[in-house]
Order: C-alpha cells, then sequence, then structure tokens
C-alpha cells in the first residue's frame, strides 16, 4: 500500500491520539485533531474542484494552518508547493506561473502585496485567505474566499482513498539555480516519506522528541524537520525565525530535544547565553546548508555538553545525503561523513570513472531519495538527473541518480570532505542563490551597464554577496541607489552587502564576464583575518 505524508500522521493518531502534534506560538494541536482538519481540509479542496495533480501554493508564516493545508492538498491528491515566506512578489509570482498553481493559501496582508502580480496569473482560480477582511477585486481572475471555507464548513464530502503509486509527484521546492529564476524540485511521495524514515532513523527520532522546526519549510531541510517528527509522532514545535534569543527562549519553554540549524544561525546562537533549562533536554543538534566554523561546532558541544552533534550534507534533490557519525566528530570535524541509510554516494571523475581515495569528483547520489527533476526544465533535469556511472549496461531499464555539482574527496575509510562547487552558486545564510537573478534585477535598474554578482568566503554568512557594476553614467553614480532599487524587489538574504564600481569588468577569450579572476581580484584586495 501507498504511504503519503498524511498517512504519517493518521499512523500517530491512531497510535496515540491524544499526544501533541504541533505547536505554533500558544497553540497546540494533538496528532487526533491534526488529522481531522486534514480530512476537512482535503474535503474542501476538493469541493473547489481541485483535480489530482494539480497545484496548491502556501504562501504563510509558519502556522498550524501552513502545515494543514500542505498534508491536506496531499490527501485531496495535489501537490503542495511551500513558498518561502520571505520573498517579494515577483519571486511569488515566478513560482505560481512555472508550476501553473492552482490554489493559493495566503493571508491578508499578503495577498495584499501580491495582488498586482497575481492580476496575469492564468492557472490560479481560488486563494484561500487567512486573518482579517478579505481583499475584494472584482476585476481578479480569481475567487478570493476565506479560509473557513475549506476549514470550518460543517457539511463536507468525504474524500475518497487515495490512490495512485508512491512515485506520484507530492510536492515541488523551489531552490535557486546558478543561473536565472528558481527551479521546482520535483519529489515524489517516495521521496518524502523515505527521506522521513532515513532521517529519523539516523537522528534516532521517538514520539518522545520535541523537535523545534526553526528553518523555512520551503527548505528540504526545514520540511524535513516536520517529515520526520511526523514519522515517529513526536512533537513538532514551529517557529518564526526573528532573533537568536526567540530560540533559547522556546527551547526552554518547550523543552526542546532536537534542533536542526544552518552555520549562519548556529553562529548566531552559539554567541546567546543559555539557562540551564533551555539546554537541559536538548538530545541533539545538527548543521546542514554549509560547513560550520569550527569554533562554532567547539562552542555549540560546550553549550550541549550532553547533547549529539550530527554534521549533514543535503541536496534538495534527493531530499538528504550524507550525515557525519557522531562519534567521528571529535577526529573528522570538517567531514560531511557518509551517505544516509537508503542512499549511495559516489565520487566520479570527470570521464565518468570512480575516484580513488585522496583524489577530488563529483558528488553523484542514488537511491529512492532522487528526485523526479527539475518542474518544467528538461534541459537542466538531463544535466543533473542523470544514469549513475556503475549501472551495469546489461540492465536495460533507466535509473537516474543526482549529479550534484559538488566537488568532494573520500578519504581511506570512506568518508567525505566537501571541496567546492563547480558553477557559480551563492549559498548565503543558508539559501542558494543564482547571481544571474540578482543581475537581471540589477539591469532593470537602468543604473548599470554591466553587472557580476558573486558570493565571497564569509566565516558568518558562508558567502557575503558582492555586486561589481559597470555605471550607465559615472558622473554621480550612487552605488547606493542601486542597492536601494534592490532591496525593493529582492528579499533581504539576496541583497548585496556591498555595489563595487568598475569602469571596465574583465572577460573571458569565449566573451563571458571573468568571474574567477573578479573572485581573486576582490578577496586578494580585502584584508585577511588573523589565523
Amino acid at each position: 500500500m501507498i504511504i503519503r505524508l498524511p498517512d504519517l500522521v493518521a499512523r500517530s493518531a491512531q497510535r496515540n491520539p491524544g499526544a501533541p502534534a504541533l505547536t505554533a506560538r500558544t497553540t497546540t494541536i494533538s496528532y487526533s485533531d491534526l488529522h481531522e482538519q486534514t480530512e476537512l481540509v482535503a474535503a474542501g479542496l476538493r469541493d473547489l474542484g481541485l483535480d489530482g495533480g494539480e497545484r496548491v501554493a502556501v504562501f504563510l508564516d509558519k502556522r498550524i494552518e501552513t502545515v494543514v493545508a500542505l498534508l491536506a492538498c496531499s490527501r485531496a491528491g495535489g501537490v503542495f508547493v511551500p513558498v518561502n515566506p520571505v520573498l517579494r512578489a515577483r519571486q511569488v509570482r515566478h513560482i505560481l506561473d512555472d508550476c501553473a498553481v492552482r490554489v493559493l493559501v495566503t493571508s491578508t496582508d499578503r495577498l495584499r502585496a501580491l495582488r498586482a502580480e497575481l492580476a496575469g496569473c492564468k492557472s490560479l482560480t481560488h486563494v484561500l485567505v487567512l486573518g482579517g477582511s478579505l481583499v475584494e477585486d472584482e476585476e481578479a481572475p480569481y475567487r478570493v474566499l476565506p479560509w473557513s471555507e475549506v476549514a470550518e464548513r460543517a457539511s463536507r464530502a468525504v474524500c475518497p482513498p487515495m490512490g495512485g503509486v508512491e512515485t506520484d509527484v507530492a510536492a515541488i521546492l523551489y531552490t535557486s539555480g546558478s543561473t536565472g529564476a528558481p527551479k521546482g524540485v520535483v519529489l515524489s511521495h517516495r521521496n518524502l516519506v523515505v527521506g522521513a524514515e532515513s532521517v529519523s532513523t539516523y537522528l534516532n527520532n521517538t514520539a518522545e522528541d520535541r523537535i523545534l522546526a526553526v528553518l523555512p519549510l520551503s527548505f528540504d531541510a526545514g520540511l524535513s524537520q516536520v517529515t520526520t517528527g511526523f514519522c515517529v509522532g513526536a512533537h513538532v514545535v514551529l517557529a518564526d525565525y526573528l532573533l537568536p534569543a526567540d530560540v533559547v527562549r522556546l527551547c526552554a519553554e518547550h523543552r526542546i530535544t532536537g534542533l536542526v540549524g544552518v552555520p549562519p544561525l548556529w553562529i548566531q546562537l552559539a554567541a546567546q547565553t543559555w539557562p540551564s533549562e533551555a539546554v537541559a533536554r536538548v538530545r541533539y543538534f545538527a548543521n546542514t546548508g554549509g560547513r560550520l566554523p569550527r569554533v562554532t561546532l567547539q562552542r555549540l558541544r560546550a553549550i550541549f555538553p550532553f547533547a549529539t552533534p550530527y554534521l549533514m550534507y543535503g541536496l534538495t534533490e534527493a531530499f538528504r545525503s550524507t550525515y557525519l557519525d557522531p562519534r567521528e566528530v571529535d577526529r573528522r570535524p570538517d567531514s560531511i561523513g557518509k551517505a544516509i541509510p537508503n542512499a549511495e554516494i559516489l565520487v566520479v571523475r570527470e570521464d565518468g570513472g570512480l575516484c580513488g581515495p585522496g583524489e577530488p569528483g563529483e558528488l553523484v547520489h542514488r537511491g529512492p531519495l532522487v528526485a523526479l527533476g527539475y518542474w518544467n526544465d528538461a534541459e537542466r533535469t538531463a544535466e543533473r538527473f542523470r544514469p549513475p556511472p556503475n549501472r551495469p549496461v546489461e540492465l536495460c531499464t533507466p535509473e537516474l541518480a543526482v549529479w550534484s555539482g559538488d566537488v568532494v574527496v573520500r578519504d581511506e575509510e570512506g568518508f567525505l570532505y566537501f571541496v567546492g562547487r563547480r558553477d557559480e552558486m551563492i549559498k548565503t545564510s543558508g539559501y542558494r542563490v543564482s547571481p544571474q537573478e540578482i543581475e537581471e534585477v540589477a539591469y532593470e535598474t537602468g543604473l548599470v551597464h554591466d553587472a557580476v554578482a558573486l558570493g565571497l568566503e564569509d566565516e558568518a554568512l558562508g558567502h557575503r554577496i558582492v555586486l561589481v557594476v559597470t555605471p550607465c553614467n559615472s558622473a554621480g553614480f550612487d552605488p547606493a541607489a542601486v542597492t536601494a532599487r534592490l532591496r525593493q524587489v529582492l528579499p533581504g538574504y539576496m541583497v548585496p552587502a556591498e555595489v563595487v564600481v568598475r569602469s571596465v569588468l574583465p572577460r573571458s577569450p569565449n566573451g563571458k564576464f571573468d568571474r574567477g579572476f573578479l573572485r581573486h581580484e576582490l578577496t586578494a584586495s580585502r584584508p585577511q583575518e588573523p589565523a
């Protein structure tokens, strides 16, 4: 029988109906109530005419209704698309158009900000709104309804039993690529469920855990906090990250046992004062989204002396990929470990051969966690999703692996170490950022002739974004004006920390901007931190 994400909730509701499933702010909901609300909203979505495979986007902060909407969409046979709540209207519009979203779940204030962009969304038929009065627009091509229309009506048709197969599309997570606008990574039901089982296995999660979900649910690692919790019947506490002190407070208030973060968050948390009641129950802490500085790891281990540290590496295209056995952290603090359960990680040369120990190569992930590809982008799918190098030629049926674009090296004992990226992806504050997306907005200001966005190494952020430009008119050109215009369109994490002005940008022999030369020049011109 196929198992889908809502089934994980249903199983926990059967085993222990009164156990707490979700907490958001001051509201806690049991597994039984979460299951009931999921069924109700799923039926409501079907009443709106949602057909199997159609997309439902959820553009909300973290609240009970956010998770209910995701679960209910899956239960109704739809495909859920969690949208990062920090995105601006322009990025949201791209996502809605790219995967032809049929239903949008959002809040009143967010709908007001989106209204101009939504006017051209041809696929959108319904917007479900939480909080406040509805945003009326008689000319809108979609209907605006209160969330209660699907969540609270007494009379409701019951959703039929779920059919289909485990490789049907379950979710689309949008992540920035090295070029162009964000791309949608298509995840199957099998990806989500096997991923939850795998991660909860090596983290040793149980129904006794209380997991603080700080990362955005549009991140694979953020969504994983919810799926792993539901897999074992744990209590998931939703948190919209504001200040590091809020994380400390929530750990104390909810007696948190598990916490996953990205390096910039951990760096901030390591600088906080942690009272004994905030650390007393923490059983594990885990890092993903980039290398955790050694000094930060040392501080965290001092803060959480009885907690187990997990250093992880993941791809949205494969949900999770590797983790370092906590028993190896002292010996190999820079390692990303070995493959997670139910996955195989290969290190591959450019000629397709397997690398030996100490030989750098591309990380290739194979197994049931490999995503289905990129939505509506056959070209990029073919580049990243390809047969693994060790596939027997005698097997005629295809198998696709994820070719990560990340260069790693494996030591004599099989432990992996991250070396760098083959492409120009910027990774900042735990986000993957496309340089081209920043550059396109810079050009649209009309202030610059040429623009190159780069990520320079930064201990706190991972990458510090620098935009190098040549002005259209050098007389009176103000870099701050470019930054101000970018801030109006881009989310905060994508706004460059610095705009550098050059009279001309270097180019490679093929006419492209020489990003490597620029990066070297900018890095060399900055004073080095003392060792």
